[in-house]
């Protein structure tokens, strides 16, 4: 045995997901520079893109991520981008589809205010 993986097995079902930057900072980790992650589109119809930044330690193993119908938010955002730019193989059911960003809004009393 040469010691290298064969293949990468990610097991997202049940994964609720968490704060947007969290699902492109996973997604950095598997993507060369300049893939593109996700794009914001506010009421407005400003776009913000998210690209990868290079960083990514492992960008050739094959990969494969186990999806459920509780697979939300920024776990749905990792998957997505992998899959999007042909880095992973997306195994198991429809996720929850939320289609919401959830940002924290700081209050003046220190604590902050989860809006999606």
């Amino acid at each position: 045995d040469d010691g290298k993986l064969d293949a990468i097995a990610i097991d997202i079902r049940g994964n609720v997901g968490g704060y947007m930057p969290a699902g492109v900072e996973a997604a950095n980790l598997f993507l060369p520079a300049r893939a593109h992650i996700i794009a914001e589109v506010d009421k407005s119809g400003a776009i913000k893109g998210y690209d990868a930044d290079g960083i990514g330690a492992e960008t050739s193993t094959p990969l494969y991520l186990l999806v459920d119908g509780r697979t939300a938010s920024a776990a749905e955002i990792f998957a997505g981008a992998l899959q999007d730019n042909q880095r992973a193989v997306v195994v198991g059911s429809k996720t929850f589809g939320k289609g919401r960003i959830q940002n924290v809004q700081p209050l003046e009393n220190g604590s902050g205010l989860a809006i999606t």
